[in-house]
This record gives structure tokens, sequence and C-alpha cells, in this order.
């Protein structure tokens, strides 16, 4: 799947008293990424809640390179490395001007919102990932 890019500016909200990035927000600037890389693709989270789906941060890896400061200019990368029946894997970068400041591997996981078990991908959103192959549409 091709890649998706989403800007984000750094606020004072964001940073240390130093004004650099406090480490935990590098992941709230990855959530939004992944977020409005399903709203580009028609899907919000708010319509897989409401039809019982929850998407949750299975595992995480993630190496931090570089520190962002007040009022940088970042790119938030979220490109989907593979797909499965109800996980989904996301390469994501965080840069400023092309150099990277932060990099992850993110596995997600689609659970039954209720019972908060592993659920296959809703139909949308299985289309959206498996074109080619019904099986793993819910």
């Amino acid at each position: 799947m091709s890649g998706f890019r989403f800007p984000v500016r750094v606020y004072i909200e964001d940073t240390d008293a130093g004004g650099i990035v406090y480490y935990v927000n590098y992941l709230k600037y990855m959530e939004r990424a992944r977020s409005e890389w399903l709203r580009a693709r028609g899907i919000t989270q708010r319509e897989l809640f409401e039809s019982g789906v929850q998407l949750v941060v299975h595992r995480l890896e993630c190496r931090y390179l570089s520190s962002a400061r007040l009022d940088d200019a970042l790119e938030v990368s979220a490109d989907v490395l593979s797909a499965g029946r109800v996980r989904l894997q996301f390469e994501q970068q965080v840069t400023r001007h092309g150099e990277p400041l932060c990099e992850a591997r993110v596995d997600i996981a689609c659970i039954d919102a209720r019972r908060h078990r592993p659920t296959p991908w809703p139909a949308p959103l299985a289309e959206l990932l498996h074109p080619t192959s019904a099986q793993y549409q819910a």
C-alpha cells in the first residue's frame, strides 16, 4: 500500500522545559497519522467503535534518533508493512525536513469492543486491506 504522510507542528504543550519534544508525544503523533490514514480511506475510528470494533496497539518497537523542538514542522508517515486477518503492521517515521527523528513498527489488532477479544476486520476495512480476498470479510 502506498505511503501516507501527515504534517504536525510542535507546540509548547508537546515539549519539556527545554523546548524539546517529550518522548511520548512522538507516539501521539504516530497515532494521529494512523487515524488520518484511516480517514483518508473513508473510515473513522468512531464508525469502527460504533460497529463494535476497536483498533488497539498490540506491539510497539520504537527508536529515537534526534530531538524535535518547539515550532518545528514535522511529517509523520504511516506505511502498511503487512496485514493479516486481525493484525496490521505499520512502519512509521517522524521526520523534520527529511531527517528521521523517530521510527517505529506498530502492530495494530482488531478487537471486539465488548469482549476485548480478537475479531476479523469489518467489511470496509477488510476490503481495503485485502481487496482480492473475501476470506477476511467479517
